[in-house]
């Protein structure tokens, strides 16, 4: 009878247990969070939208929207490869492979962009070799690289799980009807992974949009040329300009609320697909 007794009527822990996690996460997230919006309309809509229109503002939103387009792309194309490789074959040293595939999500961004200017830097072990004209860093290529690197396991750790519980039944039944390896996975594989995809693609873009540990060592913070939004933030708080700073920081904020708010009420829709 006491086994039920918590789980029949009202039960007190409840309420107490909710207004305990509300109380936990209001001065760890949603209070600083509130900062944020409190702090960039307190001088008025049209000191947030000049400062949000400010020539270099614009260019940092836009780079961090470009670079971190592309590392999605390339991201997302090789998980799908690695995990299809990792899922269908069985060899020495796959799981070896996974491993390194997730390790960047345990390494320090800065660590990553340091790692990538010892290797490609104008001193570095391969950028020594390369013409001074095309040195990768310091440039636009150096963030979309640097991105690449922190957010490299996002889609494969989303794509892998649902390849492995695939069944392999239909693709059988394709080669059976005579269909080539290409053709299988375009119209038998591929669609029954679009929800997983999609997820990956969300959840890397998410992550590059806001990376800051290791563009600021590679990409040499230059305004207007590679300066990506949080170092746009980094560089306008360290001026003093803190509504300059604080509108971009609105707007990442408000961007990382929709697609996380799209992964969560979407995903449904996305694992049916």
């Amino acid at each position: 009878m006491s086994r039920v007794r918590h789980v029949r009527g009202f039960d007190i822990v409840k309420p107490l247990s909710i207004f305990a996690m509300i109380g936990i996460m209001l001065p760890l997230i949603l209070l600083p969070l509130a900062s944020i919006f409190i702090y960039g309309t307190s001088s008025g809509l049209d000191k947030f939208w000049q400062a949000l229109n400010a020539p270099e503002a614009v260019f940092a939103l836009q780079l961090s929207l470009v670079t971190s387009f592309w590392a999605t792309v390339f991201n997302v194309a090789f998980g799908l490869f690695a995990a299809y490789v990792l899922s269908k074959y069985k060899f020495w040293g796959s799981n070896a492979i996974t491993v390194i595939i997730s390790l960047p999500t345990a390494i320090p961004t800065a660590v990553a962009g340091f790692a990538l200017l010892l290797l490609w830097g104008p001193y570095g072990i391969l950028g020594r070799y390369t013409d001074p004209y095309f040195h990768l860093m310091f440039t636009a290529w150096a963030i979309i690289v640097a991105n690449i690197f922190v957010t490299f396991p996002l889609a494969f750790g989303v794509i892998k799980p649902v390849f492995d519980t695939m069944s392999t039944s239909l693709e059988e039944a394709s080669a059976t009807m005579g269909a080539t390896r290409w053709q299988t996975f375009w119209h038998v594989t591929l669609p029954g992974l679009r929800g997983a995809i999609v997820t990956g693609a969300l959840l890397t873009f998410a992550r590059a949009v806001g990376e800051f540990g290791s563009t600021i060592l590679v990409s040499g913070n230059l305004a207007s040329r590679t300066q990506t939004a949080p170092l746009y933030i980094f560089a306008k708080f360290n001026e003093g300009q803190v509504e300059a700073a604080n509108a971009i920081a609105i707007v990442l904020a408000l961007f990382s609320f929709a697609i996380f708010s799209i992964l969560f009420f979407a995903q449904g829709y996305l694992e049916k697909e």
